[in-house]
């Protein structure tokens, strides 16, 4: 189904090219309980945080028990259910269990303002709730309730004026329920909202193939030799989803963090004698020690960073660093495969995965000539079915022949390798020059104090547009310790004169997507003049 790969005689394309032969769970219900016959009380779920440990054999039977006492809420095959609890068990509990009825669940980040909350549930017709108690003020605080009060279900704690409580359905529940009509591979499982960088977040529509095809990808990308990974993302995200069915597929331990911390997580890893993680860049700022080798890491997938990071990353604590292309829209999309050491902080994304074409395209939908840009189209089993509600965006997100337009730059060399090159919308255009937000990030971010940066455009009326760049240093330290001298020499060092920042401002903190992405249509609503507070290398001032 796809076109000829490189590197055919490599262990992972052959992996890769078996699992497309091989037939997948009839749907996520299928697979828990078939890991449940198979890994009976090995650790399926440590919540090291709040000291519980769910086997798998435990986990099969609270999710059927789970989807019991929804069922007999009136949640079944289709209902929209949404999902707003902390990182804690009961999230990936009710996730498991609404998919195992057919139900679909609309994951909802626990940090949003009552309107946010509000659009969640209208925008994705949810009928259904479950919430933590310690959330109920935000529920409470929107101008409308689109979900009625029997059909909230409480976790946590009994709330007054809310009667069904997450605990009691769990309890009434029976380990050996069937639901009267069990989904299937092409139903419907997510409304996954999208990180909405330019707007407000549109709901994907990700069906039980996707999901199986997702955490069986994640788990070939290395082998199939994740004994233990860790989650510490929370379960509203992507990651924390797909992490967790790789884990599922493997018979592995996810080891989950409450909360993401940059300073503990190494210790984590450690600790936990983790094989698998997505692995934050921010972690690697951390000091660096002769210990950190002393690890039982196979392998850490490292989305977007810097390329000079990856050689190091593998030398310091011994294990292959590698990245792909995905996205909540196609899930796993590309991979670097693990033998090919020689890409090895090339920036490369590698070669389509498994169940995936890709293609780099113009603007009609025609592939572009091998080493030109253009936009990166993703097709094949088990992407998105499209958005929700949302006709026209389906209009405009697919090409024909099923190629869905992931809206992002990339192009392929000689030998196949595919290299993203950012955001189509996220490229500053100076002078004529196209200049990649992410290649002038990524610069920035490689000085010690800078922990991340964003860099947009800003209109000229000489150039067209200049570039400006956000900088978030490490805790303590100011633009007294990181002055913009001390910034514009390292830009020079390592880009052309015409890509060097114009304009820096330095800030506290950043406005974030659900899935924690830097907001840059937030930053440039801030203000309407967006050289004001910032340093201008120009003309020597603050503006």
């Amino acid at each position: 189904m796809t076109e000829a790969r490189p590197f055919q005689d490599y262990p992972s394309e052959q992996l890769m090219r078996r699992i497309e032969r091989e037939p997948l769970p009839a749907n996520i219900g299928a697979l828990i309980a078939g890991a449940a016959r198979r890994h009976g009380d090995r650790p399926a779920l440590v919540f090291f945080d709040d000291g519980e440990t769910v086997t798998y054999r435990e986990l099969d039977s609270r999710v059927s028990r789970l989807a019991d006492g929804l069922a007999r809420l009136g949640v079944g095959h289709g209902s929209h259910v949404g999902i707003m609890v902390h990182t804690q068990a009961y999230y990936p509990i009710t996730w498991l269990a609404v998919a195992r009825l057919g139900a679909v669940t609309v994951p909802i980040n626990y940090n949003y303002t009552p309107r946010e909350l509000h659009h969640m549930l209208t925008d994705s017709e949810a009928r259904f709730l479950v919430i933590d108690h310690a959330l109920l003020p935000t529920l409470d605080g929107m101008a409308s309730q689109p979900v009625p009060k029997d059909r909230i279900v409480v976790v946590g704690a009994d709330v007054l004026g809310y009667g069904n409580r997450w605990e009691t359905l769990l309890a009434s529940g029976r380990a050996d329920f069937v639901p009267a009509k069990q989904p299937g591979q092409d139903d419907l499982m997510n409304i996954q909202f999208t990180s909405g960088t330019t707007g407000l977040p549109k709901g994907a529509m990700l069906t039980h193939r996707y999901w199986l095809t997702v955490g069986r990808l994640a788990a070939a990308n290395i082998h199939d030799q994740a004994a233990s990974v860790l989650i510490a993302q929370p379960f509203y995200y992507l990651d924390a989803q797909w992490l967790l069915l790789m884990s599922i597929y493997r018979g592995a331990t996810a080891y989950v963090a409450k909360k993401m911390s940059a300073t503990r997580f190494f210790d984590w890893v450690k600790k936990y004698k983790i094989s698998f993680c997505n692995f934050p860049e921010v972690v690697s700022k951390q000091p660096e020690s002769p210990a950190d080798k002393d690890n039982a890491l196979k392998a850490i997938y490292c989305y977007s960073h810097r390329p000079e990071n990856y050689a190091w990353y593998e030398k310091r604590y011994g294990c292959k660093a590698r990245q792909g292309f995905a996205m909540t829209e196609t899930g796993w999309a590309t991979y670097l495969p693990l033998e090919a050491d020689h890409m090895t902080g090339k920036a490369s994304v590698g070669i389509p995965a498994a169940f995936r074409e890709v293609m780099v395209a113009d603007e009609n939908g025609k592939p572009v000539p091998t080493g030109q840009e253009g936009e990166l189209c993703v097709r094949g089993p088990g992407i998105l079915l499209g958005y929700y509600n949302k006709p026209e965006a389906n209009a405009k997100a697919f090409h024909s022949g099923g190629w869905f337009r992931t809206g992002d730059a990339a192009r392929k060399d000689e030998a196949g390798w595919l290299y993203y090159l950012g955001r189509r919308k996220d490229m500053v255009k100076r002078a004529g020059e196209n200049i990649s937000a992410v290649e002038v990030e990524g610069v920035l971010r490689g000085l010690p104090d800078v922990m991340e940066a964003a860099v947009l455009p800003v209109p000229d009326e000489t150039r067209g547009e200049e570039v400006k760049a956000y900088l978030l240093l490490r805790p303590g330290k100011t633009e007294k310790d990181l002055p913009p001298e001390t910034v514009l020499a390292h830009c020079e060092k390592n880009l052309a004169r015409f890509k060097i920042p114009r304009y820096l401002e330095y800030v506290t903190e950043f406005p974030r997507t659900p899935s924690l992405k830097i907001k840059k249509s937030a930053l440039i609503a801030a203000k309407p003049d967006l050289r004001a507070g910032a340093h201008d290398r120009v003309d020597g001032v603050w503006r």
